[in-house]
């Protein structure tokens, strides 16, 4: 009997408080990740550039910077593809009636641009519908 070619990947998690201080043991996952895959570089930097915001928009807006409140990240890796998953525990938000930050209105505006830059950086990008989780797709 053929065996069926079954991919394994590899399941990472962090639990950070919400504190702009925990975003670097989310760049050292995503080092980590990215040697022991061999991602190549404009990837890694549109992951790391995703994460970041991603998870400082979890940490402010999410869970209003609430350190008993935590983010929850989740890398699923394997040899073709690495699926993200950020989870806030605050109220979510309308991720699909956000001011374009390309208009003219918004262009000098200093927030607004994080899930523009998200939506065009990672390969997808999926909001639960309540929008206090993202997942990220990145091809490797």
């Amino acid at each position: 009997m053929e065996q069926a070619n079954v991919q394994t990947g590899e399941l990472f998690t962090l639990q950070l408080p919400s504190t702009p201080e925990s975003i670097t043991q989310l760049e050292a996952l995503i080092e980590e990740i990215a040697d022991k895959y061999h991602v190549a570089e404009d990837t890694f930097a549109n992951m790391m550039t995703c994460l970041n915001e991603a998870t400082i928009n979890a940490i402010i807006h999410g869970n209003k910077s609430d350190i008993s409140k935590k983010v929850i990240i989740n890398a699923d890796v394997d040899l073709k593809r690495i699926i993200w998953t950020v989870t806030d525990e605050g109220d979510g938000f309308d991720y699909n009636h956000l001011a374009d930050p390309t208009a003219p209105e918004n262009l000098e505006s200093l927030t607004g641009r994080g899930v523009f830059i998200i939506r065009h950086l990672a390969d997808q990008c999926i909001f639960n519908t309540k929008g206090n989780e993202l997942e990220l797709h990145f091809k490797i």
